[in-house]
């Protein structure tokens, strides 16, 4: 070491920079992550830290990296002073660390190993390190589900717009929201070829990312999996549009319309896309035959049929004259269990993924606009777990779905937080809050800081209990519906607990 550090001196009076060996600063690197796992502690060194590593340094500069991108930026933010600290221990003449991502596939440098820029050999290249380094967490191969292929309708002589092999019924989670669009929607894809369809047409609107083409999808695939030869035809409006401009373009518009006469069903997704008067026009023949015919039409939307001003009136009447139904934005239970459903689809390909129920609770309380957000997330969580083998916290959790969250508050709360500024709002001390007094003066401010630690933290109500004094959670249960119920006969009870959040969000 002393030779070492001697080369790394040569530098100081501008003489030039000696580069220490590779299975040197990773010898010493494992000594700075033991520094850093005391000073830290364990929890906070096992999901930042236990997948750093040491990779070069030149007499002025450490370099450290990390297999993600939101590790590096969080170490850069909250533990570059710890981590310069620690390096300066072993690196005796280091002036900064620099943090940097090491890019997939990389290969860690273990002690007495050469590093090589680029390897093309697979085998080396996914070797697990020697035994004897147990310092760096391996990585297991995980287990990947089958890749289906995404395939398209056909019927005479049209090509549909692509199916999604993920979306059917089955993975389509129903909730108090969607229930009604989903039952019209097996309905259909049970009774289409029977001779007396149970809704047509069948109109589904939603804002983006609630179902409405996951449905349309899991219809087109039940249908052909009831029936093969069944003529199925599924649309975008954008294609519609795009074929029947070609058709224009050969001469041949009326072929065009034949091509639909002897289909069984016609899926329509996108209709607020549709645009070009003669489009609208052939649309609107192609509709209407197919009606009068008996055949199925489907048609999926962001807006109502009265809500399209480029539709005319007879086009808009025949569309409302089957079931029009709307899927609702989820609510917070059928968030979580869009969540469960996404988290058992990705066990299914790896078992040993899990999340944790106040991670799937923050999920649900934070991710509130779409069911694709969720579905981001739950994918984003499992592509940070593979890189790091370690349990996705809720810190991590945050970092990893902040720029999906709308109007994220800058800091998560803690009901140590809430503790503190309930106690100062209402002249009362931690541990009054936390004892077993059941004074009014006392009781009051206790069940107001329940109610806000449901709904500002992703806390289970038995952890809640716990951090008020060791209640339980059926105590919590009736302090939460007691300031409820409160809310709806105090208007000013409502401006008062604003008033809460405010503070606490400062």
């Amino acid at each position: 070491m002393q030779a070492a550090q001697k080369a790394e001196s040569q530098d100081a009076g501008g003489g030039q920079v000696v580069e220490t060996p590779a299975s040197a600063v990773e010898g010493r690197g494992q000594k700075v992550r033991a520094m850093l796992r005391v000073q830290l502690g364990e929890e906070v060194y096992s999901s930042w830290f236990k997948s750093l590593e040491f990779e070069s340094f030149d007499g002025r500069i450490v370099k450290v990296s990390v297999p993600v991108k939101f590790v590096r930026n969080w170490i850069q933010e909250h533990y570059s002073e710890h981590l310069l600290h620690c390096s300066r221990i072993e690196f005796a003449t280091v002036e900064r660390v620099e943090v940097i991502w090491r890019q997939p596939g990389a290969i860690a440098q273990r002690p007495g190993e050469t590093r090589s820029v680029e390897t093309t050999n697979t085998a080396a290249a996914t070797a697990p390190p020697p035994a004897q380094h147990t310092e760096l967490p391996q990585r297991p191969t995980a287990l990947r589900a089958p890749v289906l292929p995404v395939q398209r309708t056909s019927a005479g002589g049209l090509e549909g717009s692509p199916l999604d092999p993920r979306y059917t019924f089955d993975s389509f989670v129903v909730g108090a929201s969607n229930r009604m669009a989903h039952a019209g929607a097996t309905q259909v894809a049970e009774t289409v070829l029977s001779g007396a369809p149970g809704y047509n047409p069948l109109y589904i609107h939603s804002q983006v990312g609630l179902g409405k083409s996951h449905l349309l999808h899991a219809i087109a695939w039940e249908v052909k999996k009831r029936a093969p030869n069944a003529q199925v035809l599924y649309l975008t409006a954008e294609r519609f549009r795009y074929q029947f401009v070609e058709a224009l373009r050969s001469s041949d518009p009326l072929a065009f319309k034949e091509r639909f006469r002897n289909i069984n069903m016609l899926l329509i997704d996108d209709l607020e896309f549709l645009q070009g008067e003669r489009t609208e026009q052939e649309f609107d023949h192609i509709i209407n035959a197919l009606l009068d015919g008996g055949k199925q039409v489907v048609v999926a939307s962001a807006r109502a049929p009265n809500q399209i001003e480029r539709l005319n009136e007879r086009m808009r009447s025949r569309l409302q004259r089957g079931l029009v139904t709307e899927l609702q934005s989820l609510d917070h239970e059928l968030r979580l269990k869009v969540l469960d459903k996404r988290l058992a689809e990705k066990r299914a390909a790896d078992p040993s993924f899990s999340l944790s129920r106040d991670v799937i609770d923050l999920l649900a309380q934070r991710l509130t606009e779409n069911g694709r957000e969720l579905e981001g997330a739950v994918t984003r969580l499992y592509a940070t777990w593979q890189y790091m083998r370690t349990p996705i916290t809720l810190d991590i959790a945050e970092t990893v779905i902040r720029d999906l969250v709308q109007n994220l508050e800058p800091r998560r709360i803690k009901i140590e937080d809430i503790l503190r500024i309930i106690s100062r709002h209402y002249g009362v001390s931690k541990g009054d809050l936390l004892s077993q007094r059941r004074h009014r003066s006392v009781v009051w401010p206790r069940q107001i800081g329940m109610y806000l630690a449901k709904h500002l933290t992703a806390r289970s109500l038995p952890e809640i209990g716990r951090r008020f004094g060791g209640r339980d959670h059926t105590t919590v249960l009736h302090a939460i519906r007691k300031i409820e119920g409160e809310i709806s006969k105090n208007p000013n009870l409502g401006d008062e607990l604003e008033e809460l959040k405010r503070l606490l969000n400062h």
